[in-house]
């Protein structure tokens, strides 16, 4: 009798589980609504379950152009899921005893030096890979992005000193690429190999990413590769891809959802795939521990009692499962990788637009069927979020290119803009050039000089500068200030829209004119 009941019960149990997954064509729907609700070309998705690979699809095409569909092995940017690799890659060394999480950054690169004399001292390689330096969001990004730019990891090692900090050393969660770029360097040092070298050869080749590179110049076969995708004006248009290697460490992999199942699988297997040990169950632990404390922000409709960041992942809790998570974002293209290890579930969704409403909401729906959580319109819920959200910045770019055309057509209001010609410099992004045209005033970088646009009048001593490449969607304030001359020979900046991505840190730049 007893028998009977636990096997009624495992009956039961079985029955409930196999109810509550996604079903194929269910899956189908999903992606298709979202793919036509965030205007995403292509989408790959990828589910593993208890070790294995269970779903593997594309939809849509990789490129607008072309029509070329997406399949299984496609191959997308991956962007910052890249950084997982760089812990890994560290952590490999650290079981080999060629270095300690705890070490000293100088040690490896005596020249790495940071704002404060203290911080410099006491900088682990722990804390390349937290994002608790106490620099700001996305500080100096403007080193590496946008593509084509002329920067350096030298420089980034040699400039980061003049990143002002804005909060305390390791008090504070502020995510950063740089230092994830540092830590690339950081592992050429000790392995006597490149980056890209190490992490394809030490874990991407012996995990079966066959087809995969760590970077987009490593490519052998670039037949199967989704182009980025971004809406301008409301039309979807295909742009540059970003290639620069400098972002390798933090952002350079390629793969596909075959590909990348891999990862998640090793992930899961505590370092081991296919009787191969990649990295300790200690290193593993040492990844998925927290590090550092995030904003614990509304979850909805989850509730959630922690979020940290280990090393190279995310940690929070759902429902009271741990999730461990990234996600990743260039030009065009962005990226999500979770795993729920209790219940030995991956989720991989990789897009070719940039919208990162769409994959949170076909992964949450997944989550969900295997969480058996109750059904929750996720598609719904993030669009109207998303809508509310594009349509505040709306108000606030209205407001400013309004008082721009209203200044244009007052006769009245003479602008000298000589007034704000010259060559200025930052100490870290080096120099632009404010010029006057045929009456009207241009900026131009010299070190990234696709960042050019026309200027113009807003307010006061205030400027607006409207960059030539649209996909941008990063026109920015230019603020003005009078030295004790009473010359204009000073001036901050600062994006316009709230939805700029973080990246374009024109608030971390401060410029001076340089003498003529």
């Amino acid at each position: 009798m007893i028998l009977n009941r636990v096997l009624f019960t495992l009956l039961v149990l079985l029955s409930f589980s196999l109810k509550a997954q996604i079903t194929e064509p269910e899956l189908d729907v999903l992606v298709e609504k979202t793919m036509k609700t965030f205007n995403v070309p292509g989408i790959a998705v990828g589910i593993v379950k208890d070790g294995k690979l269970v779903v593997a699809k594309g939809y849509g095409v990789s490129n607008i152009n072309t029509k070329q569909k997406v399949d299984a092995n496609t191959l997308f940017g991956i962007a910052s899921n890249s950084k997982s690799f760089t812990a890994a890659a560290l952590g490999i060394l650290v079981d080999e005893g060629k270095l300690n999480w705890d070490d000293k950054v100088i040690k490896y690169l005596p020249e790495f030096k940071m704002y404060n004399d203290y911080v410099t001292q006491e900088f682990t390689i722990r804390d390349l890979l937290t994002h608790r330096s106490g620099l700001g969001l996305g500080a100096g990004d403007l080193m590496i992005w946008p593509d084509g730019h002329n920067f350096t990891p030298n420089d980034i090692v040699k400039n980061i000193q003049y990143l002002k900090p804005v909060s305390g050393f390791r008090t504070k969660y502020d995510y950063d690429n740089l230092l994830y770029v540092i830590a690339g360097e950081v592992v050429a040092k000790v392995s006597g190999k490149s980056w890209c070298d190490f992490v394809e050869e030490r874990i991407m080749k012996p995990i079966g990413m066959k087809n995969s590179a760590a970077s987009w110049n490593r490519l052998k076969d670039t037949t199967n590769v989704i182009v980025p995708h971004v809406p301008v004006s409301g039309k979807l248009q295909v742009i540059k891809r970003y290639t620069n290697p400098i972002f390798d460490a933090a952002a350079g992999l390629y793969t596909s959802v075959n590909d990348l199942s891999n990862w998640l699988i090793l992930q899961m297997n505590e370092g081991k795939i296919n009787d191969q040990v990649i990295f300790s169950k200690e290193v593993h632990h040492d990844m998925w521990t927290s590090q550092t404390i995030l904003p614990q922000r509304n979850a909805y409709p989850y509730t959630s009692n922690f979020k940290t960041y280990g090393l190279g992942w995310q940690l929070m809790d759902i429902n009271g499962h741990l999730q461990v998570s990234h996600t990743g974002g260039l030009d065009g293209i962005v990226t999500q990788t979770i795993m729920i290890p209790d219940i030995k579930l991956g989720i991989i969704v990789l897009t070719n637009q940039q919208s990162g409403a769409a994959f949170n909401s076909i992964s949450n729906t997944i989550k969900d069927s295997y969480l058996g959580l109750p059904k929750f319109d996720h598609l719904t819920y993030l669009s109207q979020e998303r809508k509310n959200k594009e349509d505040d910045a709306e108000k606030i770019t209205a407001e400013v290119w309004e008082t721009v055309a209203k200044n244009l057509k007052d006769k009245n209001l003479n602008v000298d803009y000589k007034n704000f010609t010259g060559t200025f410099k930052d100490n870290w992004f080096g120099e632009v050039v404010l010029y006057e045209k045929k009456g009207k005033l241009y900026f131009t970088s010299k070190r990234s000089p696709r960042l050019t646009g026309e200027v113009f009048y807003y307010k006061g001593n205030n400027l607006v500068v409207k960059w030539n490449i649209r996909s941008f969607d990063a026109d920015a304030y230019i603020f003005f200030d009078l030295d004790a001359n009473g010359k204009l020979n000073h001036f901050k900046m600062k994006a316009i829209s709230p939805l700029t991505d973080f990246s374009y840190d024109f608030h971390d730049l401060d410029f001076i004119k340089s003498e003529q």
